[in-house]
């Protein structure tokens, strides 16, 4: 049996990272395997996840993914786990458009308890008709009990105990206000080794817990699920099949294709596609489900744009986003990389570029301080983060009648654009316009979007797009 449980808090910077993170180490410790997974298109968190419990967090999103997908990645990515542990997303009830697309309609969904983090820095038994509220609001959520975040002493933590029981809320322990643990939220120009540096704060947190919070209660309280037999993800390389052009490719007319085994009889590939993927410390905002979709249907491989010389070779080339403003004079300093990169798009190779992936195929990227460095120069603008304007929100992109779901986060703003963007619509979660472009050149496609494609429907989808 699989415990799961689902952690949310009131709002925002309550604390739900902290509590789930030291959690997982706690866990950890305990040598109970844990998966981690996070309600929302964030890419920060993941990383902590993996830094805490040394598994990734995997993206469950009910805005860029199907019910049948969300239910998927639990089966896959936790099958061998102990505990699925679900990080939610700001507080329990927000979402693009009321509560859709929040942690409560996710844990109504899974039908998963919530174990609720209250930040009692600042209040005491005010915190029982607070609870109480979050508790009564929708009663398809259960909330499983609380936890307190920073708590100022036993006393203080005795008033607290004393509000959940006269509500009748189970009330798990607390951490106390620690000194010199906050944990970054989405920061955006926070970068891989930055998170390395919170390798010690964790380990304070979960020594804290284990002290102060009954982790046994919390797992008994969880959601008990049978575990699956999962399927091996299968090799196309390794099949002697004779695969059609993604051209034919018409997902469209069949809503509920969803196995592998009727992917490749209806709509095979002319041969498996070997995917090479950037990943290093300036490009690494990845959907792990990107990548099973690239592994079910051929090989991946990975580089590096600021170490390697040359691409590995590959048919397909997948520029993520990442951090590409905090390594301007390596990546233009890699003038062979940029050089291989440039003459694969210029000789009909494929790329797909998102945010900080599409800036490196630009002409430049301008620093704060605006000196340009110079980058890939196959798309006719440049990116600048000299005036930095926050571009936030889920995003519907159309592409010829193809519908891709994404999201877009990003400083940066274009600049000497003279590039001519596809025939493409891009709206907002409540399908207000966006002034957000999609390019083409060749069969090189790039965006602010960060699309999700984790099957193989939406990859083979992609790959039609950018092909033709």
């Amino acid at each position: 049996m699989i415990q799961q449980l689902i952690i949310s808090a009131p709002s925002s910077n309550a604390g739900k990272t902290t509590i789930t993170l030291g959690l997982l180490r706690l866990l950890k410790r305990k040598n109970i395997t844990v998966q981690p997974f996070k309600v929302g298109p964030d890419y920060i968190d993941p990383k902590f996840h993996q830094l805490a419990c040394s598994k990734v967090g995997v993206n469950l999103d009910l805005f860029m993914m199907s019910e049948n997908e969300i239910n998927t990645s639990l089966n896959y990515d936790g099958n061998d786990a102990q505990v699925n542990c679900i990080e939610g997303v700001m507080g329990l009830f927000d979402g693009a458009q009321k509560d859709k697309g929040s942690t409560a309609e996710m844990a109504k969904k899974l039908k998963t308890p919530v174990l609720m983090v209250i930040d009692a820095k600042a209040v005491a038994y005010s915190v029982a008709p607070l609870i109480q509220g979050f508790v009564n609001f929708d009663q398809e959520v259960k909330i499983m009990g609380v936890v307190f975040n920073r708590v100022g002493s036993e006393r203080h933590y005795a008033m607290l105990k004393e509000a959940c029981a006269d509500i009748n809320v189970p009330c798990f322990g607390y951490l106390s206000n620690l000194k010199n643990i906050e944990i970054p939220s989405r920061h955006l120009g926070l970068n891989i080794l930055d998170i390395e540096k919170f390798d010690s704060v964790i380990d304070q947190i979960a020594a804290e817990l284990d002290k102060t919070v009954n982790w046994k209660a919390i797992l008994e309280a969880s959601k008990k699920v049978t575990s699956k037999t999962i399927l091996e993800k299968k090799s196309i390389a390794n099949k002697n099949i004779n695969y059609l052009d993604a051209s034919s490719l018409d997902i469209n007319t069949k809503p509920n294709f969803n196995l592998e085994a009727s992917l490749e009889e209806l709509y095979p590939l002319a041969a498996p596609i070997k995917f090479a993927v950037a990943k290093d410390e300036a490009f690494n905002f990845i959907y792990p489900q990107n990548i099973s979709a690239m592994q079910t249907l051929g090989e991946v491989s990975y580089f590096s744009p600021l170490h390697d010389n040359v691409l590995p070779a590959c048919d397909f080339i997948y520029l993520p986003g990442g951090y590409p403003e905090s390594y301007l004079k390596e990546l233009s300093g890699n003038t062979t990389m940029l050089n291989s990169i440039k003459e694969f798009g210029l000789n009909d190779g494929q790329i797909y570029a998102e945010c900080g992936g599409m800036m490196y195929l630009g002409k430049a990227i301008k620093a704060e301080n605006n000196e340009a460095f110079t980058m890939v120069d196959y798309f006719d603008f440049e990116a600048s983060i000299a005036h930095k304007k926050l571009h936030l929100g889920y995003r519907t992109s159309k592409v010829n009648e193809q519908i891709f779901k994404g999201h877009e986060f990003h400083y940066s703003s274009l600049v000497n654009d003279n590039e001519t963007a596809t025939n493409a619509t891009i709206t907002n979660a409540r399908g207000g316009e966006t002034t957000t472009k999609i390019y083409k050149k060749n069969k090189v496609m790039g965006s602010y979007v960060h699309h999700y494609f984790g099957t193989s429907e939406k990859l083979l989808q992609l790959i039609n797009q950018i092909k033709y």
